[in-house]
């Protein structure tokens, strides 16, 4: 049996999918006869990431608790890839995407002086980012989103893995009358265009829940009642693992549109619980997931195309059903011990 260190990097306060998947990932090593822990390295604001990459490299990783060895570190972003360990594999969720993919965004909006600043960070982010990950044993990648973007930024080749859902009591209780919606509320999330497509004369009298906590609620407030809404959508802030559960058993059908999302847990959650996901075909990790009217739909990002989906499903509970079921038995061969056997060295 193995000792693991499994090591992400976070801001302080922080919760969202990377640390999700780090738990689960110690957990089912612990549960397969490993010995496993997990280094949370920081994630500094944006402009000090060179210290956050220090203090990653400088993490003592090799010896855990009372001296004992270390045999192996599974890193699952940045900063924190940047522990030193001779037995080091990568389950990459992602590198600092504002210098990546999501540069022509980000940059859009910096001044002249800005953006000469933030081209020579991007360019040694590059430069480390490279030299680091050609130093692994073994990379994986939590989605073939992911796994382009290597490619893209660097040339540089993986392996897809698909994380499995988090271990939870799951349960299926009802096909109800109303779409369920969860996530961080930024708005890469696009939560908009879900109100827009239920503004939609399509889908009027649809009722949608929303969950989550997130920079975006106020102006998602706001939509709502600029788009006549507020009788048929539901934000509930942040909800614990049983009322996350509960609205997954409850829902007709999970609502999920991000753009080019890393990977999206609540994807296999509302497999796990027979519900069908909507999503886009620009959703990333979603799009991959979703079998296009087998598990649910994978339309085009507007209002129109969303709205059609979301009235097919309310409409017809036993199409909900079948697509609900296809999504379960896709999910329930998705196993944590089946990733791990990939993982070890």
């Amino acid at each position: 049996m193995a000792t693991v260190a499994v090591v992400t990097s976070s801001p302080p306060f922080a919760e969202g999918g990377h640390l999700v998947m780090a738990r689960e990932l110690v957990r089912a090593l612990n549960e397969e006869g490993h010995q496993a822990g997990l280094v949370v390295t920081p994630q500094n604001r944006f402009g000090q990431q060179a210290s956050a990459y220090l203090a990653a490299w400088c993490t003592d990783v090799g010896l855990a608790h009372e001296e004992r060895k270390v045999d192996q570190v599974i890193s699952l972003r940045f900063p924190g890839y940047a522990v030193q360990h001779p037995n080091h594999v990568l389950w990459l969720n992602h590198r600092m995407r504002e210098y990546y993919d999501l540069w022509d965004q980000f940059s859009s909006h910096l001044s002249w002086k800005g953006k000469i600043k933030e081209r020579t960070r991007r360019a040694i982010i590059h430069g480390v980012d490279g030299y680091l990950l050609s130093k692994m044993k073994r990379r994986f990648v939590i989605s073939g989103t992911v796994q382009a973007r290597l490619r893209r930024f660097g040339g540089i080749q993986s392996d897809v893995l698909y994380p499995p859902p988090p271990e939870r009591d799951y349960r299926h209780d009802t096909y109800g009358d109303y779409l369920f919606g969860v996530s961080r509320l930024s708005p890469l999330k696009r939560f908009d265009l879900v109100l827009r497509a239920l503004a939609e004369p399509m889908a009027a009298s649809i009722k949608c829940v929303i969950a989550g906590e997130g920079a975006e609620l106020d102006r998602l407030i706001k939509l709502r009642s600029h788009l006549e809404l507020n009788h048929r959508v539901q934000f509930v802030g942040r909800l614990d693992e049983a009322g996350l559960i509960d609205h997954l058993a409850r829902c007709r059908a999970v609502i999920f549109p991000p753009f080019n999302e890393d990977y999206g847990f609540v994807t296999v959650e509302a497999f796990m619980c027979g519900k069908p996901v909507i999503t886009c075909h620009d959703s990333g990790g979603p799009s991959e997931l979703v079998k296009n009217d087998e598990s649910g739909f994978v339309t085009d990002p507007t209002p129109e195309a969303l709205a059609v989906a979301m009235r097919r499903l309310m409409d017809d509970r036993n199409l909900a059903m079948r697509m609900g079921e296809t999504g379960r038995a896709a999910a329930s061969q998705m196993t944590w011990s089946g990733a791990i056997q990939k993982l070890l060295l």
